[in-house]
């Protein structure tokens, strides 16, 4: 009995050291005395970490590397307020420290914005140390026409450097490319020919500097250079050989519109001859019945009659002789007879 007591009251104590020495992380609390002095890091700070449910061991290693690095400004709050929201430590320990040995000015508040924003604030710093290169287009060509029509190709190389004043809120990768290209095509197409700008091409990298394209970015512009520069179609031909046959379908349908138009009118004179031939018919037939009228009223005697028939006869013969003589002089007959 006095055995089986024994050993509860060992399991107890056991217990009860180990609950304790997880709430009271006594090595980190002696590693922070070693390495920063007694105070930096208390017993205190780390009990209340493992309450809030933050990691002693990541805020202490962070403030030991901070202040090894001379950035005694941060503190432990600081960074566990940072863990809290969210947010990246071993990222902003690093940039901060990198940052530090570049002689590049980064405030903790600053760092932990960009962190919290979602970028790479370590890789930002970076950057800011080594430049990366940008391709601009990120595959294939800008295509861009010049005054003379002459279609020339361009890629672009830029070197940009992180703005980490602008980080947060500015333009990434994609507008720093769109702008380049804006600028490249509108070069392009300011030039009278395209051997000016393959003569010089740094005419181009010169002109889209100038605009200030980075305005609003996250990346500072270093540099814009003309990787690649080629001759591509002849766009100027193109445009005017389609606006010639453009111009033709256009005349051709005027023309066809002519045409049908001429055509109608010729049907409708033809109509308005034949209505004009059956009225004459149709006023010759009412000649008989005048005359038979006149003879009954006395008005038109027998010998009145044959004078009539005789102008007509003479009229008919007039008639068939200058119908022959217009036969005579016309050339198309006269040479169609000589045949």
């Amino acid at each position: 009995m006095f055995m089986g007591f024994q050993m509860i009251m060992l399991v107890v104590i056991l217990l009860t050291i180990l609950i304790l020495l997880y709430f009271v992380p006594i090595g980190l609390w002696i590693q922070g005395i070693v390495s920063l002095g007694i105070g930096r890091i208390s017993i205190v700070d780390l009990i209340r970490m493992r309450l809030r449910k933050i990691s002693p061991r990541l805020v202490t290693d962070g403030v030991i590397n901070l202040h090894k690095a001379g950035l005694n400004q941060v503190t432990t709050d600081m960074l566990e307020t940072h863990y809290l929201a969210g947010g990246n430590v071993v990222n902003v320990v690093g940039a901060l420290i990198a940052a530090d040995k570049a002689n590049i000015p980064l405030e903790f508040e600053t760092a932990t914005a960009i962190d919290l924003a979602g970028r790479d604030v370590k890789e930002a710093v970076q950057t800011s140390v080594y430049p990366k290169v940008i391709n601009a287009p990120v595959d294939g060509y800008l295509a861009a026409v010049a005054k003379d029509g002459i279609e020339l190709k361009a890629r672009a190389r830029v070197t940009v450097r992180t703005n980490l004043a602008g980080l947060v809120g500015g333009a990434t990768d994609d507008t720093i490319i769109a702008r380049v290209g804006e600028g490249i095509v509108s070069a392009i197409g300011s030039a009278n020919n395209y051997s000016a700008v393959l003569e010089n091409p740094d005419n181009i990298s010169r002109a889209v500097l100038e605009k200030g394209l980075d305005a609003g970015t996250a990346f500072e512009i270093l540099s814009i250079d003309i990787a690649d520069l080629d001759v591509g179609k002849n766009i100027g031909a193109a445009l005017q050989t389609d606006q010639a046959e453009a111009d033709l379908q256009v005349a051709q349908a005027k023309a066809e519109t002519r045409r049908a138009m001429a055509v109608a009118e010729e049907q409708e004179m033809k109509a308005r001859v034949e209505e004009m031939k059956a009225r004459v018919v149709e006023s010759e037939a009412e000649v008989p019945k005048a005359m038979a009228f006149a003879f009954r009223e006395g008005n038109l005697g027998i010998f009145d009659y044959y004078n009539m028939q005789n102008i007509k006869s003479d009229t008919d013969m007039r008639d068939s002789i200058a119908d022959g003589e217009k036969i005579d002089t016309d050339p198309h007959h006269s040479s169609d007879d000589s045949e």
